[in-house]
């Protein structure tokens, strides 16, 4: 194997763990474990964050860079985001799994999330919460925390069967990413408990406090679309400033991404559009209101709500004959633009305020310039 045979199948492994921070794909995995090593001590060097792998899985011990961001929920089947309620039902599902057999089945599984769920709502006498709950199951499927036998969730829906899982105790130790056990945290409320499960240790010397800084600019670049030089502070704006050469370069050569340096900020980019949970522009019904809306509000700069609202009516009746069934309907506008504003605020393209959209400097790429007419030769 060649020097650039073996660069290219480390980046291939630190671009799989990038995308799967908890990676259980049995056609990955040996890739990453071959080069364990090797990414446990880039990772550990440029981003802090730890790496863990074993014969089941690879796990990447991520750390947000903002806890209050909701932009990026977890997503059911259909793409629909998680509820309140799912994500109660997910704490406790995982409550219960801790402490289950080797193998469990949906239906023990509902009734000892049932046990557990004192002082919270949740009866599964509904389809809704029993939808709910096999959400959460899809998740642990897709996440490796269980492994399906036999059997099929619909049918659980339904009321006609049941369905049997393996549940996979490595996979599911590995899901915690606090720097700290939540057991360890006697702080009451939310905000304060998230930030002490959170929290880094104070870098009390200069090599410290720049270790911090390289560590949180590079994780911003891994993890955001775009990171805008106005979200800094004095600090990190002047780390990055003299820094940003050897930062992008180091992640440029050990990921393939691209980066695009602008005078507002940096995006990293991916020539083979594969590092991205949310992408722009898509196909289909929802993609085509999203780059409707950012293309207005990339010649607007600014809109209301309920201006955007009467756009998107406006365009469903223009484009009823490609657009699914039911855009026109009285309503149908708030759901489309509530989907297309989700997806721009995700990619940092846009800022909400109440009833303000407020275009960031990114969205510019998806302006439409005038058309220029040639004359004849």
């Amino acid at each position: 194997m060649t020097p650039e045979e073996d660069a290219a199948r480390a980046r291939s492994a630190l671009r799989a763990l990038l995308m799967n921070p908890l990676l259980t794909d049995p056609d990955k995995l040996p890739l990453v474990r071959q080069y364990a090593a090797e990414l446990r001590d880039w990772l550990t060097r440029e981003t802090g964050w730890r790496l863990a792998v074993d014969s089941e899985a690879a796990r990447l011990f991520k750390t947000v860079p903002d806890t209050a961001d909701a932009t990026r929920p977890a997503r059911g089947r259909a793409g629909e985001p998680y509820s309140r309620r799912r994500y109660v039902v997910l704490c406790l599902a995982l409550a219960v799994l801790e402490r289950a057999d080797a193998q469990t089945t949906l239906g023990r599984l509902a009734e000892e999330v049932l046990d557990s769920a004192a002082g919270f709502a949740f009866t599964l006498d509904t389809r809704a919460e029993r939808a709910d709950l096999v959400a959460v199951v899809r998740t642990l499927l897709e996440w490796g925390v269980l492994r399906r036998v036999a059997g099929d969730e619909e049918a659980y829906l339904s009321a006609t069967g049941d369905v049997l899982y393996d549940v996979r105790r490595k996979v599911l130790a590995g899901l915690l990413t606090g720097a700290r056990g939540p057991s360890t945290i006697t702080d009451e409320g939310f905000e304060e408990r998230l930030a002490r499960l959170t929290a880094e240790p104070h870098a009390d010397t200069d090599d410290l406090r720049n270790q911090a800084l390289r560590r949180r600019l590079t994780r911003c670049l891994l993890d955001d679309p775009v990171l805008y030089y106005a979200d800094l502070n004095e600090e990190e704006l002047a780390y990055l400033t003299s820094q940003r050469h050897a930062i992008v370069r180091r992640i440029e050569q050990a990921t393939g991404l691209v980066a695009e340096v602008r005078a507002e900020g940096i995006a990293m980019v991916d020539p083979e559009d594969e590092l991205t949970d949310v992408r722009m522009p898509e196909q289909r019904t929802d993609g085509h209101v999203t780059l409707l809306v950012a293309e207005r509000l990339a010649e607007l700069g600014e809109d209301s709500r309920e201006r955007l609202r009467d756009f998107v009516r406006e365009q469903a009746a223009a484009h009823r004959s490609y657009w699914r069934k039911g855009v026109t309907e009285a309503g149908a506008e708030d759901g489309l633009l509530a989907v297309a504003l989700d997806k721009l605020a995700a990619l940092r393209l846009i800022t909400v305020d109440g009833d303000l959209v407020t275009g960031r400097p990114a969205i510019a790429r998806f302006a439409l310039d005038a058309p220029t007419v040639k004359g004849p030769k």
